[in-house]
């Protein structure tokens, strides 16, 4: 592909980075390539940002010497893998050392063999990963393309390089690789590399949950995730990533009422808050909200299918599945109060509401407030669009009320930087209306932006406009 090199150099910063590791490269006789993502979202005209160099090398030398020639802001190195990571402006570059890797039976570690750049080539999950550049002067810009990953990222296909089982079994996440680039790339996995997933899935196992929860929230930074979660369902790993959602799927029927299918909501919800918002803690609670549904729901002969409590429930589910998923402890704290928060503001919008209760969802949600109606938002799946609009107009109202209370609460703490006592002391005054309406008036400077809101501006103020009052 002739337009490689034009792709290498529009972006100045990569190009000089490329353009000093290749000159080491040269200056040590090794050969140094670009590899994987960088090179994949490059020929699709995505924004690429993580760079990966692979050299035939010290992948850690080569990175030292790189972050002296590039003076990184930091540095950190891993000698049995023979990789190191650099910070350059904003950009994180990994440097590794060409090597093949397989896992044993039993282990969640891999062996790690050096070798050359078809053999790590070889090793990596899909073909669309397969493709280096060499970034040596004298061959700037050459392609290696041994497995088709040009074709394959043309097809929109994910092939695994050597034999789907052989691929998996040598590293399981590649599976959950598999079902989040399907998401990502908007991808389809081969028939036969999807088949072996099935096969191979119990290798989960043997994978760190730290690895697996990763893999998770990049699924979940996705455009839309649903894919790779309905992937999951299909493939049956959903049984060792997120157990607890394996109750969702399905709908029961009695009396001729039925109820909505959990799961198909639950990722409705995942969806439309991947379209309101890209911070990802948002769409982990849109993941969890209802998880609890399952295992509240009864049937009632009047009232039809309920979930009393499915909320606090939900909350406490929370605890465990944090704990299992190694998640931070702010992140778990954030999941469960959307969690338990998640029915109150439609709550508030089907009645009279008052300040009182607007402040009491305040006080409960605290800074999380806008993301809770965010996610509100998100919960928000009916096909009926007159019902979608009253919704809508609910939340509005909702957040209208919030805003206000907001805003009252902020004029109601509000008062002049110079109190009644200073202005009664040094201007010679009983108490009185007199200090009143001179408060009132260094309060009014303020909002109107006359004076800054401080101490000295606003005793000078004082001094200002004394005589106005005091002569009256």
């Amino acid at each position: 592909m002739s337009s490689i090199k034009n792709l290498l150099n529009q972006n100045k910063n990569h190009k000089r980075i490329f353009k000093l590791a290749g000159q080491l490269g040269h200056s040590l006789g090794c050969k140094t390539f670009l590899v994987g993502g960088y090179i994949r979202d490059l020929l699709m005209n995505k924004t690429a940002n993580d760079i990966d160099i692979v050299v035939e090398k010290n992948g850690v030398s080569f990175a030292k010497k790189l972050s002296k020639i590039l003076e990184s802001d930091g540095f950190v190195a891993f000698e049995k893998f023979g990789t190191a990571q650099l910070s350059f402006k904003n950009l994180k570059i990994e440097v590794s050392t060409a090597r093949s890797e397989t896992y044993l039976k039993n282990s969640r570690k891999p062996l790690v063999v050096f070798s050359d750049i078809n053999d790590d080539l070889s090793r990596r999950d899909f073909t669309v990963n397969t493709i280096a550049v060499s970034i040596l002067p004298e061959s700037y810009g050459k392609i290696s393309d041994p497995f088709n990953g040009i074709k394959d990222i043309k097809d929109k296909k994910l092939i695994t390089p050597l034999d789907p089982d052989k691929t998996y079994k040598d590293d399981p996440l590649r599976m959950l690789r598999a079902v989040r680039f399907a998401a990502q790339l908007n991808f389809e996995i081969d028939i036969k590399s999807f088949e072996n997933i099935k096969i191979n899935r119990e290798r989960l196992k043997i994978i760190s949950q730290e690895r697996i929860t990763e893999e998770l929230v990049k699924l979940l930074s996705t455009d839309k995730p649903s894919i790779g979660f309905y992937l999951m369902q299909k493939s049956k790993l959903l049984e060792y990533v997120f157990p607890e959602m394996l109750d969702m799927p399905g709908v029961e029927i009695i009396n001729g009422m039925g109820h909505k299918d959990v799961f198909i909501h639950t990722l409705q919800v995942v969806d439309n808050a991947a379209m309101l918002t890209n911070k990802m803690e948002i769409r982990f609670a849109a993941l969890v909200h209802d998880i609890a549904k399952p295992i509240t729901k009864r049937f009632n002969n009047i009232k039809g299918w309920t979930y009393h409590g499915h909320e606090e429930v939900g909350k406490r589910m929370i605890s465990y599945i944090a704990k299992r998923m190694k998640l931070p402890k702010k992140l778990k704290n954030y999941l469960q109060i959307l969690t338990k928060l998640h029915l109150r503001p439609i709550a508030l919008a089907k009645k009279e509401i008052t300040d009182s209760a607007v402040r009491r969802l305040i006080l409960e949600a605290g800074d999380l407030i806008d993301d809770l109606m965010i996610l509100c938002r998100a919960d928000i799946t009916t096909k009926n669009p007159s019902k979608v609009k009253k919704y809508i107009k609910n939340f509005d109202i909702v957040e209208e009320l919030i805003k206000n209370v907001k805003l009252k609460d902020e004029m109601e703490k509000f008062q002049s930087p110079v109190r009644g006592e200073v202005i009664m002391k040094d201007l010679n005054l009983e108490p009185g209306p007199i200090v009143g309406q001179i408060k009132i008036a260094i309060e009014e400077a303020i909002l109107e932006g006359i004076i800054k809101n401080d101490y000295d501006a606003a005793y000078n103020y004082m001094i200002k406009i004394k005589d106005k009052y005091l002569d009256n």
